[in-house]
């Protein structure tokens, strides 16, 4: 389960596009931060999560956040400042489950890879959709998971949501804010419609013909829809944006709203639940945790600014700038996250998050003061650096913040845990026990 939404350059502090994303995975899933240079590949076909597929030779260069055993991305950015989110949602139609096609995560790696506007990506996924489906399972120890997604799709200058339910597809321009969750959006405002969706749903009477045809009803499965709790999340999106003080969004506005909770006050994990934008796991209703995030500043005259975090739990985590052309991402500086507890960044800062579960109050307090203290600080530096084009500079900032929040881990680590016993919680303790036996055999 994730979020994702996109805010206009219009109505933004800076004049810039904001696209925003929580990927919510299973917990024990570790999510690589990637940085893959553009490049002439020798074969015109790549292997993709689980198919190889036809792909042109030259590449763009794209900064990812993706599941560590995934070949495709929960979301990213390519250098031509264009970004896109996906997200599960659940539908009337049925997949195989044969793993024949392609992943929501493989279609968005490869539209980035190949796109420089937000209409070519969009119709690059609309070809790939067409041309190998996607029949492909989108979990990690969850081997049934299998869904149709949805996209948001922007660049500096324009947006688009895209809506799939097997085979078909609706998608709509945006220029306001929007975001999308775990449900499908376009009822009849969609801009274009896969051109035999309607004539399927007629023949199924998913829909009466002689009104308008809403590409929502007809294709929205009800029950997962309804336990993913996606409409509740989206609306949260678009009241936090549209509640906010200042006229113009920006970039901590958004940090804001990937790390919000509906209990604003004395919130503790155990009593989230998957009405939550900032997902706290905690067992069969909540079996997703948000394992990692996004917000890509998207400028229309200079290099955009990708803000990831690496680790789980925003709330808890921190958001750090990574650019292109720079090399603070490669394998050999920063550690690729495997299945185990090992030196990559998400897993070393996986520690923090899973002692946090024990005393939330006391190490989120530590966070938070270390997140407005820093933050703040290399926004303002992002800025003066957004028109340069010293790389080494951008280079400097990225592995500085990447540092700083490396020496929060060590301070952390040190601190001991007030943990006090909850008969609320018992059951919360248990799940995640289980979940740090499980990673331990995944492990060995």
């Amino acid at each position: 389960m994730c979020d994702t939404f996109f805010s206009p350059s219009y109505r933004n502090l800076h004049g810039n596009a904001i696209l925003a994303k929580n990927s919510d995975r299973e917990p024990n899933e570790a999510q690589q931060i990637v940085r893959f240079p553009a490049q002439q590949r020798s074969q015109k076909r790549v292997k993709a999560t689980f198919i190889a597929v036809d792909c042109p030779e030259q590449v763009h260069e794209v900064i990812l956040s993706k599941p560590f055993q995934m070949w495709g991305a929960e979301m990213g950015v390519n250098e031509h400042g264009v970004a896109i989110g996906n997200e599960a949602v659940f539908t009337k139609m049925h997949l195989a489950r044969k793993n024949t096609g392609l992943t929501g995560m493989d279609l968005l790696r490869l539209a980035l890879e190949q796109s420089k506007t937000a209409q070519l990506a969009l119709e690059i996924i609309l070809e790939l959709l067409g041309k190998y489906g996607q029949d492909a399972c989108g979990g990690y120890q969850d081997k049934g998971m299998f869904y149709s997604n949805s996209f948001l799709i922007a660049d500096p200058h324009s947006a688009y949501v895209l809506e799939t339910a097997g085979p078909f597809w609706a998608y709509k321009h945006i220029d306001s804010f929007y975001a999308i969750s775990n449900v499908l959006t376009l009822g009849t405002d969609f801009d274009q419609i896969h051109p035999d969706a309607q004539a399927f749903a007629y023949q199924k009477s998913w829909m009466k013909e002689g009104v308008p045809f809403d590409f929502q009803r007809a294709f929205s499965e009800s029950i997962m829809t309804f336990l993913g709790k996606g409409l509740s999340r989206k609306h949260q999106c678009e009241l936090q944006a549209s509640a906010l003080d200042s006229p113009k969004f920006s970039i901590q506005d958004a940090f804001g709203i990937l790390r919000s909770h509906r209990i604003k006050d004395n919130f503790e994990p155990c009593q989230g639940d998957m009405g939550n934008i900032c997902l706290h796991a905690q067992g069969l209703l909540t079996p997703s945790q948000t394992t990692g995030s996004m917000v890509a500043e998207l400028r229309a005259n200079a290099q955009s600014s990708v803000w990831l975090t690496g680790s789980s739990a925003p709330c808890l985590s921190v958001f750090k700038p990574f650019y292109f052309g720079t090399n603070t991402l490669n394998a050999d500086v920063f550690p690729q996250a495997s299945k185990r507890m090992d030196h990559s960044y998400w897993w070393q800062w996986e520690k923090i998050h899973r002692k946090a579960l024990s005393d939330y109050r006391s190490l989120h307090a530590k966070i938070q003061l270390f997140q407005q203290e820093n933050e703040n600080t290399w926004l303002e530096e992002d800025q003066i650096l957004s028109l340069s084009m010293d790389m080494k500079k951008k280079e400097e900032l990225s592995q500085n913040a990447v540092d700083a929040c490396l020496w929060l881990v060590k301070a952390l680590e040190q601190q001991k845990v007030n943990s006090k016993f909850n008969i609320r919680s018992f059951a919360y303790f248990l799940y995640w026990k289980w979940q740090n036996r499980v990673m331990k055999h995944e492990g060995n």
